[in-house]
């Protein structure tokens, strides 16, 4: 049974005062659970600048397995990375993902310790018309 993930989500919008404005909002999610075996990290940030808006997405998972020997299976680590650019429109868009795991040991204990790691940047023009609301809220994690 798959126990429910808790834990803090944090938002905060920051405006930078640089020789022109910089709009940044930011949102970080941290969730554990209960059991500790699930962990899952992830923040977002929106940022408008020169006409620009760019979304950099990242995302952290871990789970961790209890395993009797260091022989026990371990999946091949996987390495995704996706690129498109459109000169045309102005869009550019990358995307990375890596996914292991390592074999730990805690109090005489050994573990098997799975991750994914995963990286999204999208780069675009920025839309008219919405002024400083960057609609971070719309699901961008």
């Amino acid at each position: 049974m798959k126990r429910p993930l808790v834990g803090l989500y944090l938002y905060c919008k920051s405006i930078s005062e640089e020789r022109e404005a910089c709009v940044r909002d930011l949102l970080f999610k941290n969730l554990t659970s209960q059991d500790k075996r699930r962990k899952v990290i992830a923040s977002c940030e929106i940022s408008d600048k020169q006409g620009l808006r760019s979304v950099i997405s990242r995302h952290f998972l871990y789970m961790v397995k209890e395993v009797q020997s260091q022989k026990a299976k371990q999946p091949s680590p996987r390495v995704y990375i996706l690129k498109y650019h459109n000169s045309s429109q102005q869009r550019e868009k990358f995307f990375c993902k890596i996914k292991g795991s390592v074999i730990a040991v805690h109090k005489a204990k050994l573990y098997l310790v799975l991750f994914m790691h995963t990286l999204k940047i999208n780069v675009a023009p920025a839309p008219e018309g919405l002024g400083n609301n960057l609609g971070l809220t719309s699901g961008y994690l």
